[in-house]
């Protein structure tokens, strides 16, 4: 495998909405940061090779902190390998903005913050696969 430094790196950041709240309390399931590290796993495999490719396996998933509705979250992978076919992933995922309860000093329902640390809710690693002859973008290893 090839350790390039110019794998290209994508960033992604939405609000969980309320569609999202699967348990107590408003909370998010694990899940859904697992289908946005696909989502973003998808990009990076199109600027790569020009080619959706397929998610093989996940290395390790470490579930950190919790995702509640309303937080703001930001995704980000990277490819940090990549062989004939397979690309080498890294993910993480961070809360930077949370809804600001009254009892935490919000206003009013609507009040938010900006954190001025992120919260690192999830991090993983895995691996994907784009056949070669899909690859359109990267010059044949």
């Amino acid at each position: 495998m090839s350790n390039q430094t110019s794998f290209p790196e994508v960033v992604l950041r939405l609000r969980m909405s309320s569609h999202d709240g699967h348990y107590a309390g408003s909370l998010v399931d694990g899940a859904r940061m697992l289908q946005l590290f696909g989502d973003v796993a998808t990009e990076l495999l199109i600027r790569y090779d020009g080619d959706e490719g397929l998610f093989r396996a996940y290395e390790s998933v470490d579930f950190l902190a919790p995702v509640y509705t309303g937080d703001y979250i930001e995704v980000v992978g990277r490819i940090v390998s990549v062989g004939k076919s397979s690309r080498k992933m890294e993910f993480e995922a961070r809360k930077v903005i949370q809804p600001l309860t009254p009892e935490k000093g919000g206003l009013a329902v609507s009040s938010a913050e900006v954190l001025e640390r992120p919260i690192v809710v999830c991090k993983a690693k895995g691996t994907c696969v784009t056949p070669q002859n899909l690859q359109r973008i990267t010059p044949k290893q």
